[in-house]
């Protein structure tokens, strides 16, 4: 296996942090994106869509989505889980990490991808240029807040997003925290729960 990606990123540091909690080493090359290579004709065969994280089989097969390359590497590593220990959480996890997909990154995503220079005419990731709608940024710090105030909301008896044990909708939530802060955003202190399990996940993710 062979993993393409750049550490900085959101949708890479979720993957990065799941492989540290698991302890998997691969093999890696880092495609800088401020420089534009996930553009070139090299990186482009590998992944037409010029996303990333991208993972690389040895049966030529490459996973493109940050989910389905941790669903995959779970089967492969199934010690320290991070699915849930059961079918119920499975299947639990796996809705969540789709739920703070769209109601988390992707509200973060329209307010930095609908300004400025360095996402001109790549409001969406992709092969297809799309234009900025500067009309969405103030949707995406509203639903960007109703994020924060529904996470404080769900976490307000529990120490986890599933479970009772860190599993990779806590890793995909703590991304979308620090993530926040492209777009000068941050946790709304009224939100005490939220705010508690992030250190609480971040004492078990940065050691």
């Amino acid at each position: 296996m062979h993993l393409y990606t750049f550490s900085k990123a959101p949708n890479p540091k979720r993957l990065s942090y799941f492989l540290k909690f698991k302890g998997i080493e691969l093999s890696t090359n880092e495609v800088d994106i401020n420089k534009g290579e996930h553009f070139n004709d090299t990186f482009k065969a590998i992944n037409p869509d010029s996303t990333l994280p991208a993972l690389a089989l040895d049966d030529g097969t490459v996973l493109t989505d940050t989910i389905a390359i941790c669903v995959y590497l779970e089967s492969q590593y199934p010690d320290t889980p991070l699915f849930g220990t059961n079918a119920n959480e499975y299947a639990q996890v796996i809705g969540w990490s789709h739920k703070l997909y769209i109601d988390g990154f992707m509200a973060i995503a329209e307010i930095l991808r609908n300004q400025g220079d360095f996402f001109k005419n790549r409001a969406i990731p992709g092969r297809v240029n799309i234009p900025q709608i500067p009309d969405l940024i103030e949707r995406g710090k509203t639903r960007l807040d109703a994020f924060w105030f529904n996470m404080n909301e769900h976490l307000s008896d529990k120490d986890y997003i599933v479970g009772k044990q860190l599993t990779m909708a806590d890793i995909d939530c703590y991304v979308i925290c620090g993530f926040a802060a492209w777009v000068k955003a941050q946790i709304l202190e009224s939100c005490t729960a939220l705010l508690q399990w992030q250190k609480r996940v971040n004492i078990q993710l940065e050691k």
